[in-house]
């Protein structure tokens, strides 16, 4: 082993609380980041698994680039391509199942949650993949209302040869005889029904529509193969996507939004335990100055003396990453348990185990390690600078208090930059200026800390006036302005995250409460298992909504309806396809304001309804007004299955439903004439002026008895239910931002702890000349006091700044929120950082305590 290791490996086995301490900072951060990285990617696979069953092993796949059906003339298209050996239609759907939808019983959650109805080109088909049956017989051309399944589904739904099965389509619960059994499933993915192409377009009410080619190629050529597959493309041009599946993009929009908003979590989790650590690392070249001063008179030299402060974060980087990594899988997998329930009840979603990918464990170890080095680099260097002779001199006052006024002026500088970055009205110069606004308190702390100490002082002075400690703890805070502000930045990036965050939940809360009661306000609604992801449910023809209308008792029936597209992607928006994926809704101008209605931003809501139901006209919400940069009055073009419409923007609006997926709501008859789709995924009604519930609602169970595929609500239930959740995930949240203070509490008992040490002397004098133990431990206590209450009076500054550029950031992103005052987050950070202060200083206040006075007194 090499000097510099040899002495960075002494010095953190002399100061075990010290390294331990210091080690818990990385451990957190790099558990948060992997923890939180590792559950979305369980979601993306879950829905993958749910929402897409596996199509087998065929050269190319074709699907439309709005991922909807289409002509099967594009068949013909593909056959023609020279290379192409066999080439079949089909009509593949995820059918979303209602829970318990199979055994019926609430208390247990069945093992199936969807499964993939296959409709097939039966003579076509079998050219390109080999159907083994096991029992029974597979598909004819001439066979109506029958199935093949595999046997592992006929295992879970109890059924054999001759038995039939029900499952929901848009024309209700529709029987097939079960003719046929495959193997049973092994790959990952949803079960299959295999049905004819006839019967699936009659099933999900698309008569002469596909949503799938299959070819297969006549060559094993790698080169020759490319060709082929570039010739397909040229023929059926820009209108498909070959080789993948389309489906479930607003599901994944959402889920990159999380993904993003986690990794960020996760990085200012690191970045606070950076604080920490250089904290720490300046903490031990003050404390070991004439240590230093020794090895370089000895002859050690400035690189001997940088590289055993490095190599010391090198070995609690990688110990503090290693057990990180353990403790975030532990984590990651906890949550996933934890939220399984509310995730299958909510989405309809089976989840796994977590996903761990060889780029997060790579990313998250050299995070840990890196972090905790460049923490200590400047250090470092600081420590090698130092001449042997000056380090055996005491420092000098004027020195320090020289450098703190640059800092502060420095600090001022930034903090008013961050003011006129909020003049503009930019994102990016406000994102900027919250930096600089947290950048320059840690830079003003030094100088402030002094004049804040001696106000709260006072406090701490009346609370301990018996014991007479508070002056001293103010003192012993105040002599060391550096240390103490680099600690309480801790806790101040902490407690501002919990005020900003408070401001900005505050904010949604006030503001989407609105939107829930205006969008979903009406008597009763029929609900899909999963709502947002439209693509994956099955929903009715016109004939429900008929039936509705027919109920003695019913007012107004609306309907929602669905169908992906996609439109050019902005220059400021990069696409490898130059398209962004778009969710459309098809509403009825006559009845949808009758029972629903959308909050808007821009445009006239008195006529919006009456332009929506005259030519190609959309209304946008705020997402796609974002992405795409649009204003009222200028035109889209949207993809389409007979290929691209322009719309002309009318309005932006948001509604609750949609609120986090890039949207736009268009005529029902536009939806039906350009994208083909007449089924209806969400709908809505009111009952008849005087009409009963109690008399009215019998009939309505009866009707939707009949389409197991929706949930029908009323919607004052679901807006209670909906606003149940928003709580439970806030309150999830809060939990986690208050996760975020733990690094506070970590530094406050490194810096008290260190602060007993280099006071051993100064502590066995006091105890000499007569002061008790508890005494000693109400001064400790009084400077963790006084040390988070810097932090806090920070952290709310901070915070505030925080919260109003955070709402700021919601708005760009498409939505309009009036700013709420963060109490609760105020309240919240103050509490948690006294609490959390407090707490730090019971094992430094016990430690100095216990010190035997004859051994301080020697202590050098």
């Amino acid at each position: 082993m090499n000097i510099p290791f040899t002495l960075a490996v002494r010095y953190l086995m002399g100061r075990k609380l010290r390294t331990t301490l210091t080690t818990l900072a990385v451990i957190f951060g790099v558990l948060v980041l992997f923890s939180l990285n590792i559950v979305i990617p369980a979601f993306t696979q879950s829905f993958q698994a749910n929402a897409l069953a596996l199509l087998g092993q065929v050269e190319l796949t074709v699907t439309h680039k709005t991922g909807e059906a289409f002509s099967p003339a594009a068949l013909e298209e593909v056959l023609a391509v020279d290379g192409v050996r066999a080439a079949s239609c089909f009509l593949n759907r995820t059918v979303n199942l209602p829970v318990n939808f199979v055994d019926d019983d609430p208390n247990t959650p069945d093992r199936l949650a969807a499964l993939s109805l296959v409709g097939l080109d039966v003579e076509t088909a079998r050219q390109l993949r080999s159907y083994v049956i096991e029992d029974g017989r597979f598909l004819t051309p001439a066979d109506a209302d029958a199935a093949v399944i595999t046997a592992s589904l006929a295992e879970t739904l109890g059924v054999k040869v001759g038995d039939a099965i029900s499952l929901p389509t848009t024309e209700g619960m529709t029987s097939l005889t079960i003719v046929g059994l495959r193997p049973a499933r092994t790959a990952p993915g949803n079960e299959e029904v295999l049905v004819t192409l006839a019967q699936a377009q009659k099933m999900f009410n698309q008569p002469g529509l596909v949503n799938t080619i299959d070819a297969a190629f006549d060559t094993t050529d790698e080169a020759k193969r490319t060709e082929i597959t570039q010739a397909v493309g040229s023929a059926l041009g820009q209108n498909y996507r070959l080789g993948e599946v389309s489906a479930g993009v607003e599901f994944f929009a959402a889920l990159q939004v999380a993904q993003f908003a986690m990794s960020l979590f996760g990085v200012v989790a690191l970045v606070m335990g950076g604080f920490i650590i250089f904290n720490t690392f300046r903490t031990v070249v003050a404390e070991r100055r004439r240590d230093i001063a020794l090895l370089r008179a000895v002859g050690a030299s400035r690189a001997t003396v940088i590289s055993a402060i490095l190599a010391e974060g090198f070995l609690q980087g990688a110990i503090g990453a290693t057990i990180g990594l353990v403790g975030g899988y532990v984590l990651g997998a906890g949550i996933l348990a934890a939220v399984s329930g509310v995730v299958r009840q909510f989405v309809n979603l089976n989840l796994g185990g977590p996903v761990v990918s060889p780029a997060l464990v790579v990313v998250s170890l050299v995070l840990g390690v890196g972090v905790t080095m460049a923490s200590g680099l400047l250090p470092a260097f600081s420590a090698s600078n130092v001449s042997p002779l000056e380090a055996l001199r005491p420092a000098a006052a004027d020195v320090q208090s020289r450098i703190a006024r640059r800092s502060a002026i420095l600090g001022a500088v930034c903090i008013g930059l961050a003011v006129l970055g909020l003049a503009p009205g930019n994102l990016g110069l406000t994102g900027l200026g919250a930096l600089l606004c947290l950048a320059g308190l840690v830079l003003v702390a030094p100088a402030l800390v002094k004049p804040i100490a001696s106000l709260f002082g006072a406090l701490i002075a009346l609370t301990f006036a018996r014991n007479g400690v508070g002056s001293l703890a103010e003192g012993s805070l105040t002599r060391q302005p550096s240390r103490a502000a680099i600690t309480a930045s801790t806790t101040m990036i902490g407690l501002a995250v919990i005020v900003g965050m408070g401001g900005l939940v505050t904010s949604i809360t006030g503001s989407f409460r609105g939107i829930l009661r205006r969008s979903l306000g009406s008597d009763y609604l029929f609900v899909p298992p999963s709502v947002g992801a439209w693509s994956s449910n099955v929903g009715a023809s016109e004939s429900l909504a008929d039936e509705l209308r027919a109920a003695k008792g019913v007012g107004v029936v609306s309907t929602m309806r669905f169908a992906a597209s996609s439109a050019p992607s902005p220059a400021s928006l990069k696409s490898s396809s130059g398209e962004t994926a778009v969710s459309l809704l098809g509403l009825n101008p006559a009845t949808f304001p009758q029972v629903s209605g959308l909050s808007f931003e821009a445009g006239d809501p008195g006529t919006a309804w009456e332009q929506l139901a005259q030519g190609r006209t959309l209304i946008v919400n705020g997402p796609m007004a974002s992405a795409f940069q649009l204003e009222v009055g200028e035109a889209l073009h949207l993809a389409a299955p007979d290929g691209a419409q322009a719309y002309r923007v009318i309005a932006v609006a948001n509604d609750f439903l949609n609120a986090k997926i890039t949207t736009g709501y268009i005529s029902q008859a536009n939806m039906a004439a350009d994208f083909h789709k007449t089924e209806d995924v969400f709908l809505q009604l009111n009952l008849a002026p005087g009409a009963d519930a109690a008399v009215v609602e019998p009939e309505l169970r009866a009707i939707a008895a009949r389409y197991p595929q929706f949930n029908l609500i009323s919607g004052q239930k679901y807006i209670q239910e909906n606003e149940r959740l928003f709580e439970q995930s806030f309150a999830a949240l809060y939990l986690l931002f208050v996760m975020l203070a733990l690094p506070s509490f970590i530094a406050t008992l490194n810096t008290l702890a260190v602060g007993v040490i280099e006071r051993t002397r100064e502590i066995g004098v006091l105890r000499a000349v007569g002061a008790t133990q508890k005494q000693v431990r109400s001064m400790v206590l009084a400077e963790a006091a006084l040390l988070a209450a810097v932090g806090a009076a920070f952290g709310l500054l901070g915070g505030l700044y925080l919260s109003y550029v955070m709402v700021g950031a919601v708005k760009f992103g498409g939505f309009t929120l009036t700013y709420s005052f963060p109490l609760f987050g105020v309240v919240s950070a103050i509490a948690v950082g006294l609490i959390f202060g407090v707490l730090a200083a019971l094992i430094p206040a016990r430690q100095a305590a216990r010190l035997e006075i004859v051994q301080a007194l020697r202590y050098e």
